[in-house]
């Protein structure tokens, strides 16, 4: 591979046997973390199994929040593991350990549960949360690998990570620790919101906005609906049907009984089909694909894309007990980001 430096042309060669480049330095972090990964998911059935379940049913059953503290890239976890609990149903936020001592403390109330990130379990910053924790008798989670030390022996709950190699070389830049911490955050949230019955509803309503929120709305909130409908009723002359589709600017017509029941569709691959010096003469019903796809309103946005994409279509119709009451067209998903 050849790099411009200046008006110098370099040539950087990576060999894969190469055990002292970029490249083989990546692959001893990612393989030393996973390692450590591999090491929580094994305490997980062990000593750590009794703990962690304790852990849920103690934030499960706690009518206040999980006020999560932490300092440096502990702290950092701490901020990321509160916002997922918070957006998958369980009430936290963060608080900084060097800020609690200055007043935020007032932010915790006796109905929390406060849950504390240290590796060493001795931080000195914590000291005025878990003193504040055990004066007022709120629950404390503790989030260490040092099960002796004086934050495990203050907590009620203790959450011990197995000793790993960090991946940085002199074993000082959190990587595999923080790591570790972060995966158990993300196991909690989960069994959390599991316990919880949150359901794609309620992650919606906490995120309503970006590509996610747009894949999280439902079919019923960007569907046409009512005179927009692009529809025939068996016996129209196709003569009358192209005008009507023209009209609409779906590129397609559904075609329905004398009972307004959907039971067809009429795309432009249908007319090429049919094309011939009688088609403006035939009916709705002789050209029609019989059974189209179709979407109930109460679908996410993004389980229709899914639909879309399977069939190769770009025009769905959305009906109930067969009756439609929508169309959505992979335009109106452009419209509102979602793909």
């Amino acid at each position: 591979m050849a790099a411009v430096s200046g008006k110098r042309i370099v040539k950087v060669v990576t060999s894969r046997h190469d055990k002292t480049g970029p490249l083989a330095s990546a692959q001893r972090t990612i393989e030393t973390e996973q390692a450590g990964l591999a090491a929580l998911q094994a305490a997980l059935d062990d000593g750590l199994a009794g703990p962690f379940s304790e852990a849920v049913d103690l934030i499960h059953g706690c009518s206040g929040r999980v006020v999560v503290s932490g300092v440096g890239k502990s702290g950092h976890v701490a901020g990321k593991i509160a916002a997922t609990l918070a957006s998958t149903g369980t009430p936290a936020f963060f608080v900084h350990a060097a800020e609690a001592g200055h007043g935020d403390l007032g932010m915790v109330t006796r109905d929390d549960v406060v849950l504390v990130l240290s590796w060493s379990g001795e931080t000195v910053e914590l000291r005025s949360v878990v003193e504040y924790a055990r004066r007022f008798d709120i629950p404390l989670v503790a989030v260490t690998a040092a099960p002796d030390s004086s934050l495990a022996r203050e907590s009620n709950t203790v959450l011990c990570l197995p000793r790993a190699p960090e991946a940085c070389p002199h074993g000082l830049a959190p990587t595999t620790s923080t790591m570790m911490m972060h995966c158990l955050g993300d196991a909690l949230a989960i069994a959390l919101l599991e316990s919880h019955g949150f359901t794609a509803e309620g992650f919606h309503a906490f995120h309503p906005g970006g590509k996610l929120g747009a894949n999280l709305k439902f079919v019923r909130d960007i569907m046409h609906r009512g005179k927009s409908l692009p529809l025939a009723t068996t016996g129209t002359l196709m003569s009358e049907a192209i005008v009507r589709t023209t009209e609409m600017g779906f590129g397609c017509l559904g075609v329905v009984d004398g009972n307004r029941r959907l039971v067809g569709i009429i795309t432009d691959g249908d007319l090429r089909r049919h094309l011939g010096p009688d088609l403006l003469t035939r009916l709705v019903e002789d050209v029609m694909t019989p059974a189209p796809k179709t979407v109930p309103p109460d679908m996410l946005v993004g389980a229709a894309i899914d639909v879309l994409n399977q069939a190769k279509i770009t025009a769905l119709f959305v009906v109930e007990d067969r009756h439609p009451v929508g169309i959505v067209h992979m335009h109106d998903l452009l419209r509102i980001g979602v793909v």
